[in-house]
C-alpha cells in the first residue's frame, strides 16, 4: 500500500498533485494546508473521501476507488495552541477515514494530521498526537491504522518515538529531511505513525512549490487481524506544561 502525504503550504502546491499522482501511483493521498473549498473530487484515479470544513486551510484524504471502499470519515478537534486561539484558528487538526481494502480483504484506518505550529510547545504536540491516536481507535477499534502528515516536530525525535510507543504505535521517519525553509528548523517534519502495519519505506519526494516535501509511505499489513492499544495512562505535559 502506497500513501503520499503533502503539506501544500497554504494551497500553493495544489497544481502539482496530478503529476505527483501520475508519477508515483499512490493508493491514498493525504493533504494538509489545502483550501478545502478549492479541491477537486478526483485527482487522477484518486477520489476524495472527505475534507475538513471548519478551517479554510484544512485536511483532505483521497483514495483509489478500484482498491478501497470508504466506510466512514470523521474529523476531530484536538487541544488548541495559543496560535490557534489568537491568530489563525485551526478547529480540526485530524481527519481519518475507515476503509475496506478490497484487494487484501482487510479493514484499516488512514488519517491526515497537522500538529500545532512551532510557536507551540512539544508537550502540546505530543498531547495532540496521543489524542489523535485515541480518536482513530474509536473510528476503527482494533484496525491497522496509519497516520501521516505534518507533525511540526523537528527536534527530540527519540523522545517523541518513546512517547508514541507508549500508545502502541511506531514512529517512522523518511529517508531524508522534509523541510528546509528555516535554517534552524530543517529536518523531518512530515512523519508516519502506525499500528498493525509494517512500514517498508518512507521516501522523501522531490521538492516543489511548498516549503514541505511530499513523503511516500509504503506499508504492508502485519499478520495479526486486530491490534490492541495499551491502557491509557496520564501523560506528563498533557495539560500543557512547559516541558520540551
Amino acid at each position: 500500500m502506497k500513501v503520499i502525504s503533502y503539506n501544500l503550504r497554504k494551497h500553493s502546491a495544489i497544481g502539482e498533485l496530478i503529476a505527483l499522482v501520475e508519477r508515483y501511483e499512490p493508493d491514498l493521498l493525504c493533504l494538509q494546508e489545502c483550501d478545502t473549498l478549492d479541491i477537486p473530487d478526483e485527482i487522477g484515479l484518486l477520489h476524495l473521501a472527505d475534507s475538513t470544513t471548519r478551517n479554510r486551510l484544512g485536511l483532505a484524504i483521497y483514495y483509489r476507488k478500484d482498491r478501497f471502499t470508504a466506510v466512514e470519515t470523521q474529523t476531530f478537534a484536538l487541544k488548541k495552541s495559543l496560535h490557534d486561539r489568537v491568530l489563525t484558528p485551526a478547529h480540526e487538526r485530524l481527519i481519518g477515514t475507515r476503509l475496506i481494502d478490497d484487494v487484501a480483504q482487510r479493514e484499516l484506518v488512514v488519517a491526515s494530521f497537522h500538529a500545532a505550529p512551532l510557536t507551540a510547545l512539544n508537550s502540546l504536540r505530543r498531547n495532540q498526537i496521543r489524542s489523535a491516536h485515541e480518536e482513530l481507535h474509536t473510528l476503527g477499534p482494533g484496525l491497522p491504522t496509519l497516520m501521516v502528515g505534518d507533525y511540526n516536530y523537528p527536534m527530540f525525535k527519540d523522545h517523541l518515538s518513546a512517547h508514541v510507543k507508549k500508545s502502541g504505535y511506531d514512529l517512522t521517519l523518511s529517508d531524508s529531511r522534509t523541510y528546509t525553509r528555516y535554517k534552524f528548523f530543517r529536518g523531518h517534519f512530515d512523519l508516519a505513525t502506525s499500528i498493525g502495519l509494517t512500514i517498508d519505506n518512507v521516501e522523501t519526494l522531490p521538492s516543489g512549490t511548498s516549503d514541505h516535501m511530499p513523503i511516500l509511505v509504503t506499508s504492508t499489513y502485519t499478520h495479526e487481524s486486530t491490534v490492541t492499544l495499551p491502557d491509557a495512562a496520564p501523560t506528563p505535559g498533557a495539560a500543557g506544561d512547559f516541558s520540551i
